[in-house]
């Protein structure tokens, strides 16, 4: 069983748990479930948009601890006074540290910022909780969906004003899972079942995405070359977490990422 099918495993699970805690309909009287969204797609479009979406994640299964000192509500507001368009903040507990507990600070932090709820999107409850907690969009992994749930996922998040980012890997996945209820391809470089990590993927896939779709590339991004490579191949958005979680202030590392590129550019 590889990293991947436990994580999977236990996901399933949990929302089991979860289930039996709290209904549905006690989700929806959550204050923040009756917001109106935030656009990452339109977010990412506009003129003179960094394209960057910064990540708050506190470990990872293949990295171990990246940074348990810092505050969600501290790290996120640096990164949109950075610059970044966008926000993603891990909510996986059992392999990646997250809390609903780290995205609420985070919102709240940030009533007026796009924001992604990165966990492993496996059940339409997940997506009452998304909603429940103030998320914006949602991540649907190709890796652990059929084509089937993609769309049944997908579609049930935009009816409920929320926007959809597929995640995948390779091509197969792409033309597989690639429907009209995803609003955002993200190409990640890092294999979840190996957790090798390769740009040349983005740039391979680049071209396989359809335009209609804001293409966005994840993992391994750590300098304004690479960002600049992959502008150039059509990617209009960007998602960093770990490079700058390593570091004793985020924000600033992304200031310093965004400087560079500019420099680049001018």
């Amino acid at each position: 069983m590889n990293i991947l099918d436990k994580i999977i495993a236990h996901k399933r699970t949990e929302v089991e748990a979860a289930k039996a805690k709290v209904s549905l309909e006690q989700l929806e009287q959550a204050p923040l479930f009756t917001r109106q969204t935030i656009s990452l797609k339109n977010a990412l479009k506009a003129e003179g948009a960094s394209g960057i979406i910064s990540e708050f994640k506190r470990k990872s299964p293949s990295k171990g601890i990246i940074n348990d000192r810092l505050l969600p509500e501290i790290v996120t507001k640096g990164y949109v006074e950075a610059g970044a368009n966008g926000l993603s903040v891990l909510t996986d507990t059992a392999f990646f540290g997250g809390t609903f507990d780290d995205f609420a600070k985070a919102r709240a932090a940030n009533p007026y910022t796009p924001m992604l709820r990165k966990d492993f999107m496996i059940d339409e409850y997940q997506l009452w909780e998304a909603k429940a907690i103030g998320a914006d969009v949602i991540l649907l992994i190709a890796a652990n969906l059929t084509p089937a749930e993609v769309r049944h996922l997908g579609q049930k998040a935009q009816s409920l004003g929320l926007e959809v980012l597929l995640e995948v890997h390779n091509q197969e996945e792409l033309e597989q899972s690639i429907c009209e209820f995803v609003d955002m391809v993200g190409v990640n470089n890092r294999n979840l079942k190996t957790f090798v990590t390769s740009i040349e993927t983005s740039l391979e896939l680049a071209q396989l995405i359809p335009n209609d779709f804001v293409k966005i590339s994840e993992s391994g991004l750590k300098n304004a070359e690479t960002i600049q490579k992959l502008r150039a191949a059509g990617y209009q958005g960007f998602l960093i977490g770990e490079s700058f979680m390593t570091t004793d202030d985020p924000g600033l590392a992304l200031k310093n990422l965004i400087d560079e590129f500019q420099m680049s550019i001018n």
